[in-house]
C-alpha cells in the first residue's frame, strides 16, 4: 500500500508541473512567439519527468502498465479540472464529470482484480 501511495504522491506533483507546462503558457505568454512557450515548457516539463520517471519505477513493483497508466489519467483529470477553473479561468463544464465517470469505469476494469481478486 505504501508503494502505490508514494507513487501516487509523485505522479500528483509530476502531474502539477505537467499541467503547467501544457496549459501554463496558454496564459502567461500568449503573447510571445511559440518557440519561447516550448523552451519554457521543456524546461518545466523536466522537473516533471524527475518526479514522474521515478513514480513510474516505483509503482511498477506493485502495479502492471495499464494500471499505472490509468492511475495517472485520474490525477491528470483530478489536477486539470481544478487548474483549467481556478488558473486559467474556464468554466466548469458538464464534460468534466462524463470524463470522470468514463475514467472511473477505466479504473474500475483495470483494477478489479486487485479489488476483486478475480
Amino acid at each position: 500500500m505504501w508503494t502505490i501511495l508514494r507513487t501516487t504522491v509523485l505522479l500528483c506533483g509530476s502531474n502539477i508541473f505537467m499541467t503547467f507546462a501544457w496549459y501554463g503558457h496558454l496564459k502567461n505568454l500568449a503573447h510571445k512567439p511559440w518557440i519561447v512557450a516550448a523552451v519554457v515548457s521543456w524546461g518545466i516539463a523536466f522537473f516533471e519527468y524527475m518526479l514522474q520517471v521515478p513514480a513510474n519505477r516505483i509503482g511498477h513493483q506493485v502495479l502492471n502498465v495499464g494500471q499505472l497508466k490509468i492511475l495517472q489519467e485520474v490525477i491528470t483529470l483530478a489536477v486539470f479540472v481544478p487548474f483549467s477553473v481556478l488558473y486559467l479561468k474556464e468554466r466548469i463544464r458538464l464534460d468534466y464529470l462524463w470524463a470522470g465517470l468514463c475514467i472511473l469505469g477505466a479504473v474500475f476494469f483495470v483494477f478489479r482484480q486487485k479489488l476483486f481478486g478475480a
